[in-house]
């Protein structure tokens, strides 16, 4: 921490009560020997992370401390200090107020010189708050290249809207340099920060932007309204679609590199009363060479599994929500199966990753390409191995069953709750209840939670009544286990969580379940009987995970019903 923030640190943290004198006494011997700063020995000892810290010294100089992973940055504010002025002194405008002054995060408040030289070039007067040194950096590349541009689009489009009549004049400004950097920015970032979706959404006054990291999205920035034109033109341009069309949806793809990586973009647009909404699905062809084991099967659930899609022939479902990562399960036992000597077909909408050695297939519904009439092509191609995206009517579920019947491995998606109700769901589609019980061989029901950042999460001892209402087996013989919770830290962008695991349960159709089925067994008959010959249902594996400290109570709440 800067020398003139923590000349009073000692005396701070002790008038305060927030260090004892025996741990001061012992972080300063430990600085004598090491000739490292007090801040950086109470952080390494492990006594105070540095946003405590920071904020500690933040209210003793009556000074609002602020978090900048939680905070929303005007990018308009970031581009009025050079970005070697705001790393020389680590500083970030972070707003404007109505008064015209503008808001800096500092890491050292007190550097007089630091105010000055920003007062002198942004001609306005200053309102710091602190932030720790790491989050002003990482803010600074975060919004710093995003900033640049934004006052250059506005004044680009001068005092219009969404609703620019010369569609020359459009074309010329989305081709322009402020406007490409702009939307550049918001992809690097995007995928720098983990992102899976990039929401551009139009407000009554202004643009807003979010990222959706780890399932849950996070306004990064909000922008003027007269930017949204030229941004919407620019991305509908990358994506080949029609500009001039603005009244219906549009759907398209964008290939490009960043951060290093190729990425592939699918970009939807939706007419808004404030103009178009774009979202961009980031398909991170990385992603697709993922390995089973990286997606957080236990070894229970993984051996029935891998039974399963070991076979020559016979129906995998992967069922769940949308956005519960039945694809990335897909491709995964693609990428075990695929093998030279194997013919693989797939039939998807859309076709979200290229698959080496893989023939894959795009429906085109305009042209008359449907999931049905493309099943039947396929297999007077000589598959071995069939992927059908999704079974969304009697027909192509009617041709699926048939092909796992007649020596095809084939690999699919329902949308359903679990394991038991996919069997239910075919029925109710109409497909004969003797075929369901034949064809289907197993049955995947995943959610996806968030796992807990290994450098911050925090060990805790849960009471009693924690264990019996999140279901956890104790009996009160038995130590209560460890647990660990969400904190927060730099890693993780403050949320206490980095990546997703998955949740799972495995139906294994065994000739017991096959009877139901032909019965028209409910699906709490079913459940029963799968529970009984080993099913361990999404919430015992969730639970399962959390006493294994990779994830929370909270997120299994969050996902399981």
């Amino acid at each position: 921490m800067p020398a003139a923030a923590t000349r009073q640190l000692a005396d701070v943290l002790l008038d305060r009560g927030l260090i004892s004198p025996g741990d001061l006494a012992r972080a300063q011997s430990e600085q004598q020997r090491s000739g490292k700063s007090l801040g950086r020995v109470l952080i390494e000892l492990g006594l105070f992370s540095e946003a405590d810290l920071v904020a500690a010294l933040a209210n003793h100089l009556g000074l609002e401390f602020v978090d900048l992973s939680d905070t929303a940055v005007d990018t308009a504010a970031a581009a009025l200090v050079p970005q070697a002025l705001a790393r020389r002194y680590c500083v970030l405008p972070i707003a404007l107020q109505p008064t015209g002054a503008l808001v800096v995060a500092m890491s050292d408040p007190a550097n007089v010189v630091a105010l000055d030289d920003i007062r002198s070039v942004t001609g306005r007067d200053i309102r710091p708050v602190v932030a720790t040194r790491g989050d002003i950096l990482a803010a600074i590349d975060r919004y710093a290249r995003m900033g640049e541009s934004v006052e250059d689009v506005a004044d680009e489009l001068g005092g219009g809207d969404d609703e620019l009549a010369d569609l020359s004049e459009l074309k010329e400004i989305v081709d322009d340099a402020p406007i490409v950097r702009f939307v550049n920015s918001l992809i690097n970032q995007a995928v720098q920060d983990r992102a899976s979706d990039i929401h551009i959404e139009p407000q009554e006054n202004e643009v807003r932007v979010r990222y959706r990291v780890d399932g849950v999205l996070h306004e990064v920035t909000s922008q003027s309204r007269k930017i949204i034109a030229g941004v919407v033109s620019r991305l509908k341009i990358m994506a080949d679609l029609d500009i001039a069309e603005r009244r219906i949806p549009q759907d398209g793809r964008i290939s490009v590199k960043a951060a290093g990586r190729a990425i592939d973009l699918r970009v939807s647009t939706l007419p808004t009363v404030y103009g178009e909404k774009v979202v961009m699905r980031i398909l991170d062809k990385t992603s697709i060479l993922l390995e089973l084991s990286d997606l957080g099967f236990m070894d229970h659930n993984y051996a029935r599994y891998e039974a399963s899609f070991s076979k020559p022939y016979g129906m995998i479902l992967v069922t769940g929500p949308t956005g519960s990562g039945k694809s990335t399960t897909l491709y995964a036992t693609l990428n075990v199966i695929n093998d030279p000597g194997v013919n693989i077909v797939t039939v998807e909408d859309p076709v979200e990753y290229r698959l080496p050695g893989v023939n894959q297939v795009q429906i085109n519904p305009k042209a008359g390409l449907t999931f049905a009439g493309a099943l039947r092509s396929i297999l007077r191609q000589d598959p071995d191995v069939v992927l059908v995206g999704e079974m969304r009517d009697h027909e192509t579920a009617q041709m699926g069953m048939e092909a796992a019947l007649t020596g095809h491995l084939v690999l699919s998606t329902l949308h359903t709750n679990d394991a038991p109700s996919a069997v239910t769901r075919l029925t109710e589609m109409g497909i004969d209840p003797f075929l369901v019980a034949s064809a289907v061989d197993v049955v995947l029901a995943q959610r996806l939670a968030r796992r807990l950042c290994k450098k911050c999460r925090q060990p805790y001892q849960p009471t009693p009544a924690e264990m019996t209402a999140a279901g956890l087996p104790w009996r009160d013989a038995d130590a209560l286990p460890t647990l660990f919770r969400a904190v927060g830290c730099s890693q993780c962008a403050r949320t206490g969580y980095r990546g997703r695991l998955a949740v799972h349960e495995v139906m294994p159709v065994s000739e017991e379940i096959e009877r139901l089925i032909v019965e028209r067994a409910s699906t709490d008959d079913i459940a029963k009987f799968a529970r009984a010959q080993g099913m361990r249902t999404l919430r015992e594996d969730g639970l399962a995970k959390v006493l294994l400290g990779e994830t929370t109570l909270e997120e299994v709440a969050r996902v399981v019903v």
